[in-house]
């Protein structure tokens, strides 16, 4: 089941949707807080005590910080988006989508949240439920490509890594 579904079977709005007035709750020192609100935590929690079959899969090679030191967090949120996986450090986001994805509607709700991410500086990568189970060590392979994305893209690094004229 997607985060999708289990919003709705839970009597939550759905998580696609942008944050609306009240979504960004004010952290320390005044700036917005947009990461783990308090009026999401139950719903979090339920999802992680819930997690799909490719999702309880995937965690398994994530938790304890077992893909190359990095910590991944379940069921994070960020402004009114759970996010299935969440590396602060790398500021990357792993979805699996299932078949509820797989639709125009829901592909339109799935670019307006990655946009929504992206603004707050976080990648987006996207797999499908049976990439997991058929493909398990490309997926590994791509989020491992994308490690240290934003230090690559910054200013500063392209910069760096371009040759003097």
């Amino acid at each position: 089941m997607s985060t999708q579904n289990k919003v709705e079977n839970v009597g939550v709005g759905p998580t696609n949707s942008p944050p609306y007035e009240g979504g960004v709750a004010e952290g320390r020192g005044g700036s917005p807080q947009v990461n783990n609100l308090a009026s999401l935590k139950t719903f979090r929690t339920k999802l992680r005590r819930n997690l799909t079959p490719a999702e309880a899969t995937f965690w398994k090679a994530l938790k304890g910080s077992k893909l190359d030191g990095r910590k991944f967090r379940r069921q994070h949120s960020v402004g009114r988006y759970i996010l299935d996986f969440y590396c602060s450090s790398e500021k990357l986001a792993i979805e699996l989508d299932g078949e509820v994805h797989f639709n125009e509607q829901a592909q339109l709700r799935d670019h307006e949240r990655k946009l929504f991410l992206n603004r707050f500086g976080i990648k987006v990568l996207r797999f499908e439920n049976r990439q997991i189970f058929e493909d398990f060590e490309w997926v590994i392979y791509r989020i491992r490509e994308n490690l240290g994305w934003s230090e690559r893209t910054t200013p500063s690094a392209e910069a760096a890594a371009t040759p003097p004229s």
